[in-house]
């Protein structure tokens, strides 16, 4: 299914619990095929712009999971990101190959392994990073100052919104605490920088 870029589609037929205090101007469709394509976008051109290699979303994902200096069990992160274990086992073997993670025994119970992310990982994602706030600078440099003061204005709440949908992804009806989900998403923000 591809997605398109130009016009996000806001009449989806879709059964969405959209609760009793929604705006009506304001449509998750709409919302939802703004934000995968604006992200895909954005990884695009930092990738071409600084010659990065492509390195697949899940990869990308459990590289964000492990900031650095931060070593988890497998398990662990299968956990976090909602993935069987299979599919963990075979992502960090080909990212282990890749050099972007690197295995050690865990020092508390030696029948378990350890993964963090390789200096080279790090490197990585600082160059995108680095080529990320660039691309967007620029981006943002060309809207007019009331269209970057609305997406300036709008940062607190994506923050909260990517802070309840970390917290419950599968719950439409969750009233996640104002104070909590600020202090998530600004945390998450800062120790997992958008891909």
């Amino acid at each position: 299914m591809s997605e398109q870029m130009d016009s996000p589609r806001s009449d989806l037929d879709l059964d969405v619990n959209l609760g009793t205090d929604l705006d009506p101007a304001l449509d998750p469709a709409r919302l939802a095929g703004i934000l995968s394509p604006l992200r895909r976008a954005l990884l695009t051109a930092s990738r071409a712009a600084h010659d990065l290699p492509d390195i697949p979303d899940a990869q990308i994902q459990v590289i964000r999971a492990l900031p650095a200096g931060e070593s988890r069990a497998p398990s662990d992160l299968a956990d976090e990101l909602r993935l069987d274990r299979s599919t963990i086992s075979n992502l960090l073997a080909s990212m282990q190959r890749s050099g972007l993670i690197e295995r050690r025994p865990d020092p508390s119970d030696g029948r378990r392994a350890l993964v963090s992310t390789s200096a080279r990982a790090r490197s990585i994602f600082a160059s995108f990073d680095a080529a990320s706030a660039r691309i967007l600078g620029a981006a943002l440099g060309v809207l007019d100052p009331a269209d970057r003061t609305a997406v300036a204005a709008a940062l607190p709440a994506l923050e909260r919104l990517l802070s309840a949908l970390i917290a419950d992804p599968g719950t439409a009806d969750a009233d996640p605490d104002p104070a909590t989900t600020a202090e998530n998403g600004a945390h998450y923000a800062a120790s997992h920088p958008a891909t």
